[in-house]
């Protein structure tokens, strides 16, 4: 019952996330998925989640005193003060690892599944920008130019527009766009993603970001989002011929040579006995 997708561009990161988490007949409720940290001049973080609620908001409140243990000498590594963006990713993997002792096993017995994922992306000061994809066993993975984005939750309705349009190369702002247009997809075809939405952007090297923005059913530019997909997207396909039967009267004939079997299929004759 989540959406949400974590961009990294040459230009900066995009974070988008519904808030729906119950989407029952009688029941509809909403919680935050979006998480910043933030110390201006010196980190800046956001965080995804997705999965079982229970196990997200307790993996966030971990995440805030989470320590892992370094050398003799040397300070534990938290998130505040892990000098790089994979150190933070593993002082979060670490946070999952922990409520996995803890509730995992009366979970179990519940007959509920140990499940939760979650995108972290930011930037550390000294470092460039960096995004990971955390799993439930605490494991991740890093986002590269040729995976340019992540998506945690019901990400296949809003994966085609994402992959046709993103690279490294896409402004911020376009990004954006493409990141809403990809939530109005899932929005029009899964009831469990709802609005309201957060929505981050932010520029490289800055580590602070003041792009924020909640959207709500009344927000003007996601309405007009939602209505002009819509309408751009019939017009393409009405501008698309029709298929054709005849072969060589059409510029695109879909009847056409093909060095595939054709389709088996049994033929019956007037009068033929069938056994």
């Amino acid at each position: 019952m989540t959406y949400c997708v974590g961009i990294r561009l040459n230009a900066g990161l995009v974070f988008l996330s519904d808030s729906r988490t119950n989407a029952g007949l009688d029941q509809i409720s909403t919680f935050r998925k979006m998480m910043v940290y933030e110390r201006p001049g010196d980190r800046f973080m956001v965080m995804l989640s997705a999965g079982n609620l229970s196990i997200s908001q307790s993996v966030r409140e971990i995440l805030q005193v989470e320590r892992l243990e370094r050398g003799a000498g040397e300070e534990p590594l938290t998130i505040w003060n892990a000098p790089s963006m994979f150190d933070a990713a593993r002082v979060l993997g670490s946070a999952v690892r922990r409520v996995h002792e803890q509730d995992g096993p009366a979970l179990r017995a519940a007959g509920v599944d140990f499940h939760t994922s979650m995108i972290l992306g930011g930037q550390i000061r000294g470092e460039a920008m960096r995004m990971f994809l955390v799993y439930s066993a605490g494991n991740f993975i890093e986002a590269t130019r040729e995976t340019c984005f992540f998506q945690i939750g019901e990400s296949k309705y809003g994966k085609p527009i994402l992959d046709r349009v993103l690279t490294p190369t896409t402004p911020l702002d376009e990004a954006a766009k493409c990141a809403l247009v990809s939530m109005d997809s899932t929005l029009k075809s899964n009831l469990t993603v709802g609005l309201p939405l957060d929505l981050l952007v932010y520029e490289a090297d800055t580590l602070r970001s003041e792009r924020v923005v909640c959207i709500d059913e009344h927000n003007p530019y996601f309405r007009m989002i939602r209505n002009t997909w819509g309408e751009r997207l019939r017009e393409v396909f009405e501008g698309i011929d029709d298929p054709h039967w005849d072969g060589g009267a059409a510029t695109h004939p879909l009847l056409a040579p093909s060095p595939r079997f054709e389709p088996m299929r049994k033929i019956t004759h007037p009068g033929e006995r069938i056994v």
